[in-house]
Parts: C-alpha cells; structure tokens; sequence
C-alpha cells in the first residue's frame, strides 16, 4: 500500500477505478497503464466460484424439489417449503461470500468493479425463493463472461438467461394469436393468453435506450409480440435434455411482422427479437445511455457533457466494444481530476475496508447480513433499476451510524500489529486531512484508531 511517485494518480487508480488498496500491495507506478494491464489479468472463472453450481443445475433441482412437495400430503407442505427457502437462502449466501472474496482478493480490480456494475445495470431481484438460488449464478454466467467483450452479447446473454426470463415474467408471455394460444382457446374459449411486457419494456427503458428517448407504447408491445416464444426448457416439469436453459418455442411465438422505432422487423422466429436487440444495442441513445451510466458511476454524480460525449464516441465507433469505451474513461482527464467526488456505496465501502484491513477469506462468508444491515443487500434493490449509484442516497446520517458499528467490528476482527496511522497514509495518500490524521493518532487504542480510519470522510469517498 505505499505511495508511488505518482502519488495522486495512482490513489485514484486504485480506489476510483478499483475497489481500494489491499494491504501489502503496492501503488501502481504507472497507474493507466496498470488499468488496462487488468484486461489480461482478469479471470471470468476465478478459483472461489468454480464449485458453484450453474443455473441450469439450479433450476432443475428447484424444479424437482417443488414437484416432490406438491405429491406431499399437505400436512408436511408448508415446512418442506420452509426447507426449500432455507436451501435457496444458503445458495444465495455462498455465492455472495465468493463474489466478496474475489472483490477482496482481485488482482484485476478494475475489472471487478466493471462486473458489479454492469450487474447492477441488468439488474434482478431475489425476492423469490427461485430469483434467491439464481441471483448469484446470473452474475457468473451473464455478466462476467461479456465484461470484456461486446456490448450486444453481454445484452443477449442477460435477457435469455433464465434468472431474468423469471424474473421479468418472458416465460410466461405468449402471442395471442399463436399455435399454442389458438390451441387453449379451442378447449376454453373463455381463457385467453396472451403477452408480457415487463421485459420488453425494461429492455427498452432501463437495459439500452433509456427513458424518455423517443419510443412509445406501442414501440414495446410491439417488441413484446416479437419476443413471444422466449422461454426456458422444461418450465412445465417435461423431462427435457438442457433442461433450465433458454429456448425459442415457436408454438407461443406471435406471428407476422412487428414495426418497432420506425423499423419493420420481419424475421421468422427467434431472429426477430434477435434482430432488434442487436439494433437497440448500437443505437445512439443506447450509447448515451451507457456513456451516462459509466460517467456517473466512476468520475461524478453529475458528469460533464463532454466526458458523456467522449465515451458515446468510443461506443459507437466501435460498434459497443466495451474495452475500447473502458480506454476512453481512463484516458480522459476528467476522470482523473483530484476531487474524490463519489461516495461509496455499503458494497463498494465494506469490499475496499476488508481489502485495506488484508481480511482473510473467512471475513468474507457473512458478508451478506453486514450488506443487509448497511442497506444494501447483494441482488436485492428491488427494482429493476437496480440500486442508485448517487452519494445522497447512501449519506443519510443512519446510514453513517451502520457503518460505525460495522467499522468497529471489522477493526476488533483485524490484525493487531496494524500500524493505522502508517495505513492512513499508504491507503489514503494526498488526500488524507490533518484533522483524520490527528483523530487516527490519537485514538485510544489501536481498534478505535483503525475504526476511525474506516469511517473517516476520505475513506468514505474515492
């Protein structure tokens, strides 16, 4: 954690663009280059997360599980459900104590830091016993493979992975006037199925374009009739080969042609979806939208137009290669100004405490009740939107107080031979203050000093 010559820069580099220092590393001497460096460094499959199941092993068990409590008696139901929530629940808890010990442990921070954000772009809830047992495992499979590609692939692999299929209700939407639909109005004329939009809309809204960017309602039941058909192998309990993966079912597929943002799409089957997606992917506003988010995310609550502007022309030269738009970010010199003017998020702020304290993995498999008490629990926002990344939502005066207590345990957990003054200076660098170095110098014992450094203003920013 020493300070390099670059001082300032390579502060930043660590904690603006990564996820802080890690106790025995040293600064970065040239620190955009140890950025970009990162892109080779990354593991999409890191050690902690190779044991964990893949969704579609997830989806199946879960499946299984819930058919063996239907045949039950319906006296033993309700507490086989309990058991069932109770092995989702412990699911979900390892797969976010692996997300914690990588963040803690990366070598390619910056990298990381990417997956969290793009996972909270293309954001799901587990807020339902399935969702819960997903959450983690969309991560992995969705987000972490693309991170370093395209754009567009990274979208198709979200929308047809199975956690957002149920999250966002596509795999029970079917085309009104398709096979499948035709068919159940034969044997009851009065049930009629038909579409959901949730998907299509949050595509539209949240995933690429954004609000406001010139589509309409009829835009997204349009794009819902062209989505019909997605779905997942085996939802209805068949015993099918690749069962919990996704599919295309033309029999729910809605027929004909869909004129979507002025465009006429006229594929056949999976390809029209497809098709648009991939159109949506490379629009102009999408790249706005994506520029903004990033902007936001690592320079400033409010980012300059020019910053936006810079990162949409590396969108779209390159056609939402993701890499080339991460250059244009570290190469800009907004980025890099000297005003730590982002407040970290209960995520960001316990990943960069446990790396500055040197946490050993253990610290890391209860993670997720501290992210509950701080007020944000992993895969949790429940939303769509996911959690907001502005410093006035996570700054109020209790949510400062949380951080204290947990700042207190974290300081009796860490080791006692930590120097917290000599820490001060090695993780915060130029902009530690007199009065924090003062308040860590005279603190009454060697917890409270490390406690203080964790809560203390600079710490809490980057």
């Amino acid at each position: 954690m020493s300070t390099s010559s670059n001082g300032g820069l390579a502060f930043i580099a660590m904690n603006r663009f990564g996820l802080g220092a890690h106790r025995g590393d040293k600064s970065p001497g040239d620190p955009k280059g140890w950025l970009i460096g990162q892109f080779n460094a990354y593991e999409s499959k890191p050690a902690p997360m190779t044991a964990l199941p893949p969704s579609a092993n997830i989806f199946v068990t879960y499946r299984e599980d819930s058919a063996n409590i239907r045949a039950m008696p319906e006296a033993q139901r309700a507490q086989a459900r309990q058991e069932l929530r109770k092995r989702g629940s412990k699911l979900y808890e390892t797969e976010i104590g692996a997300r914690t010990l990588v963040a803690v442990t990366s070598q390619a921070p910056f990298v990381e830091r990417l997956v969290h954000f793009w996972a909270n772009h293309f954001a799901i809830s587990a807020d339902e016993p399935l969702e819960t047992a997903l959450a983690g495992s969309f991560e992995r499979e969705a987000i972490r493979p693309h991170v370093l590609g395209r754009f567009e692939d990274m979208l198709l692999a979200v929308e047809q992975h199975p956690a957002m299929l149920l999250y966002l209700n596509q795999n029970r939407s079917i085309g009104p006037n398709s096979i499948r639909a035709k068919r159940a109005a034969e044997k009851d004329p009065t049930h009629k199925l038909g579409i959901n939009e949730n998907l299509a809309r949050e595509i539209l809204e949240l995933h690429t374009l954004g609000v406001r960017t010139g589509y309409s309602q009829k835009d997204v039941t349009q794009f819902a009739f062209a989505m019909t058909g997605w779905t997942i192998v085996g939802q209805d309990g068949n015993e099918e080969a690749q069962a919990g993966t996704f599919e295309f079912r033309p029999q729910l597929h809605e027929p004909g042609p869909r004129t979507i943002l002025g465009k006429t799409y006229d594929q056949k089957g999976a390809d029209q979806a497809e098709a648009l997606l991939r159109d949506v992917a490379r629009s102009k506003a999408t790249a706005t939208h994506i520029a903004t988010k990033l902007a936001r995310h690592f320079v400033a609550d409010s980012p300059s137009a020019s910053l936006v502007g810079q990162l949409q022309s590396a969108f779209l030269k390159s056609g939402g290669d993701l890499p080339t738009v991460y250059r244009a970010l570290v190469n800009s010199p907004e980025a890099w100004g000297p005003e730590a003017s982002k407040f970290k998020t209960p995520w960001e702020w316990s990943v960069s405490a446990l790396r500055a304290l040197g946490a050993p993995p253990e610290q890391t498999t209860n993670i997720a009740d501290t992210l509950k008490q701080l007020g944000q629990p992993v895969w949790r926002p429940q939303s769509p939107a996911g959690y907001d990344d502005l410093g006035a939502s996570w700054a109020a005066p209790d949510a400062l107080i949380r951080r204290v207590e947990v700042a207190q345990r974290l300081a009796r957990k860490a080791d006692p031979t930590l120097d917290a003054r000599a820490a001060a200076s090695a993780l915060l660098g130029p902009s530690l203050s007199k009065t924090t170095a003062t308040e860590i110098a005279r603190a009454e014992s060697p917890a409270t000093a490390i406690a203080l450094l964790l809560v203390s203003p600079e710490f809490q920013r980057r």
